[in-house]
């Protein structure tokens, strides 16, 4: 894995995101490394010839550089990590996302956080103090070999969960995001078994083998479950995604857990 140390320029980035006004990526690249990263796409942008997953960079000034951006900007929903992890394995040295939250809450920016770790429990005295707070942590998977697989270095799922349950009884406001949803490997019910009590509402995806994964998934499939492999191949009509989305209608119902999407490709 590389990790370099750079200077960026801007920080705080307009968003076309339903409800968020900025997004902020306090790093470059994601050494999560997950299987079916959407985000792969940016190594184009990085001057990277690493494979996605085996590169970070630092931006080191960020906190800075927000300082200086938010005199300047209109108070709006921040989302922390739309194309990195904000709580990636590399933030328990270098803080520069501890470093922004502190900023934001001196202007009492929204603030939304999607992650798969359970470091964000570490800023639990920040994100307590904001009037306008959520934090989402992504569960693919309660099968600790399927998230191993596919998530090689985020949060084990049952760690995931117990940050939910924490920031939760901290009255921070709390949701998963289950997706993607890997056919074969996802069991929505007992997903929705583990959250209950602990978020707010659910946001749901299904798969996308459209943005330059497919060959990695296919060959973890490969290699982990051969037999699920020609069924992946075969890709998913949108009959297969309908039937999906009624399971979990009919489990939103069952668990009594508000839904806020089911986002489909």
């Amino acid at each position: 894995m590389k990790i370099q140390i750079i200077q960026c320029k801007s920080v705080l980035t307009k968003s076309n995101l339903p409800k968020v006004d900025y997004c902020i990526n306090p790093y470059v690249g994601c050494l999560h490394a997950c299987v079916y990263c959407y985000a792969r796409f940016m190594r184009r942008f990085t001057g990277h010839n690493e494979s996605w997953g085996d590169f970070l960079d630092v931006k080191l000034n960020a906190p800075d550089v927000l300082a200086k951006e938010l005199v300047r900007a209109k108070r709006g929903t921040v989302l922390l990590g739309s194309v990195t992890d904000a709580y990636q394995p590399s933030e328990r040295k270098y803080r520069i996302t501890r470093a922004i939250l502190e900023i934001l809450l001196e202007h009492d920016f929204p603030v939304s956080i999607l992650t798969k770790s359970d470091l964000v429990l570490r800023d639990i005295d920040l994100l307590k103090q904001f009037s306008d707070c959520e934090v989402g942590l992504t569960i693919t998977s309660t099968d600790e070999s399927v998230a191993r697989n596919f998530e090689p270095h985020a949060s084990a799922p049952h760690n995931r969960i117990k940050a939910l349950n924490m920031l939760h009884q901290n009255g921070i406001a709390t949701y998963a995001f289950i997706g993607p949803i890997l056919p074969g490997l996802t069991d929505l019910e007992a997903v929705f078994k583990a959250i209950q009590g602990k978020v707010n509402f659910i946001m749901t995806e299904s798969l996308n083998m459209k943005c330059g994964n497919r060959h990695f998934i296919e060959a973890l499939l490969l290699n982990k479950y051969p037999k699920l492999l020609p069924l992946y191949k075969a890709g998913f009509s949108k009959g297969y995604w309908d039937k999906v989305e009624q399971t979990i209608r009919e489990l939103v119902i069952k668990y009594q857990i508000p839904l806020k999407g089911f986002f489909r490709h």
